[in-house]
């Protein structure tokens, strides 16, 4: 085993992951007890960098650890010789977000989220899929023998789907859908979450609980969660539950994370996500976000702290300053973040064996009535050969037929990137169960392209 360790992580000005990241890092025992680490920064914008090469050296001061930080905006000089290379990658989020979510809306499709499925979701797709493939081809030239690429950014399946047929890298995405939608049956339950033994997958973001156990006595909870669904308020956590709720109805099973992502992958999901209509809200006869680039504010749900607020408008905020305050230490970040990636990364380097409940992967059979080959989320076991899906039991018919439509959607998708082609793009689009027109199809196609032609791939009829 070597002694010595390297981790990349791209899309380091982030302040979402890099700050969790870092810290595990630095938390890890093993990792620690190596001659060397060395931890890669690399951003395309040079003032978010320098927060986080900042926080990494703070970080590693507080703890008494003495890593090798390096930052850079050089991809092929980050994944020079690492081990483990982790990305969190999004240019401009809320701006191409909020015309993600707005736009295809306009055109009558029925969809209420826009990060990873509808059409939204593949706009957000051919964005970033260059960029990523951009870092696996780097790293087939440059990185360690049998690294691996961790992935976070979205949208997760589609990526991974894309990675895992273009390129030769060991590649899994990761996500914590599947540890929300445990703690929604906890609550539910009135259990703690670590008394849960759970298997399930499916889709990312689009999760089904396949076994619902309590680990102390062994006890089936379905029955005891289906009886708890029926006596709750219909209102109660509404975005997050309803839907859910009706797919255990309908399905049999729990569906995991939450109505808002659950719903990307629905046509009739569109009454039951409350805040779909204050998703980036601004009034359009006041003002065009995209000319101004004063991009409104994003509502996740509907919560009390939200309706509830006071009549002041909040300010600006400059993003410098949320820079800093993401990335200013505080007690609370000195704990794990309980994203999976560098317990797999020592799972992987150090030979410990243990159990994921959820990785991305391509599906050789673990799904085994859901298209093969395209990205699928299930558990694994890790250990120093690498990732070891877990193969479930199939799905009921009408959930393995909504996922495997994904897969055929993210095939089309790929081609269209690599072809440039609108038509194939068209012909993902019209399988998508949120798109109800031809002509609006095209015209969304073609809006799209020109209001984000600065950041897609070349796209042609």
């Amino acid at each position: 085993m070597k002694n010595n360790v390297k981790f990349a992580i791209i899309g380091a000005g982030s302040v979402s992951f890099c700050p969790g990241t870092v810290t595990d890092i630095l938390l890890n025992k093993r990792f620690g007890e190596l001659d060397a680490v060395e931890i890669f920064l690399m951003d395309i914008k040079p003032e978010p960098l320098e927060l986080s090469r900042a926080f990494c050296a703070e970080v590693a001061r507080a703890l008494g650890k003495t890593p090798v930080i390096k930052a850079s905006t050089n991809l092929s000089e980050a994944v020079e010789g690492a081990d483990f290379v982790i990305t969190a990658i999004e240019v401009d989020r809320t701006h191409y977000w909020s015309q993600d979510f707005h736009i295809p809306r306009r055109y009558g499709f029925r969809q209420i989220f826009g990060e990873n499925g509808g059409p939204g979701g593949m706009f957000h797709f051919l964005r970033n899929v260059g960029p990523m493939l951009e870092v696996a081809r780097a790293m087939e030239k440059g990185c360690a023998p049998g690294a691996w690429l961790l992935n976070y950014s979205n949208p997760e399946a589609k990526l991974v789907d894309a990675i895992a047929k273009l390129t030769d890298v060991n590649v899994t995405g990761l996500c914590h859908g599947e540890i929300m939608g445990i703690h929604q049956i906890g609550h539910l339950l009135d259990m703690p979450d670590d008394d849960l033994d759970v298997e399930g997958g499916g889709l990312n973001h689009f999760g089904w609980f396949t076994k619902i156990k309590r680990k102390s006595t062994g006890e089936d909870l379905y029955p005891r969660l289906r009886e708890a669904e029926k006596q709750i308020d219909w209102l109660a956590n509404w975005d997050a539950y309803a839907l859910p709720r009706l797919m255990l109805r309908t399905y049999g099973l729990w569906s995991y994370p939450g109505a808002n992502h659950v719903g990307e992958y629905i046509a009739w999901s569109d009454e039951l996500l409350a805040s779909a209509k204050l998703q980036y809200f601004y009034d359009p006869a006041e003002i065009d976000p995209w000319e101004t680039r004063k991009t409104p504010e994003f509502v996740y749900h509907i919560s009390d702290k939200l309706t509830s607020r006071t009549f002041i408008t909040k300010a600006d905020e400059d993003p410098a300053d949320n820079y800093k305050q993401a990335f200013k230490l505080k007690d609370q970040e000195l704990a794990s973040s309980n994203e999976l990636g560098i317990q797999i990364a020592e799972s992987v380097f150090f030979n410990v064996k243990r159990r994921m409940g959820a990785v991305n992967v391509q599906n050789k059979g673990y799904i085994p009535n859901v298209l093969q080959d395209m990205a699928v989320e299930v558990p694994a076991i890790v250990d120093g050969d690498g990732i070891h899906p877990v193969t479930l039991p199939a799905l009921p018919t009408a959930v393995a037929s909504m996922i495997s439509l994904q897969g055929g959607i993210h095939q089309l998708l790929i081609e269209a990137y690599q072809e440039q082609s609108r038509i194939k793009l068209l012909q993902a689009m019209l399988l998508d169960p949120t798109v109800s027109s031809y002509n609006n199809a095209v015209a969304l196609i073609n809006q799209m392209c020109e209001m984000q032609a600065q950041i897609l791939p070349p796209m042609h009829w």
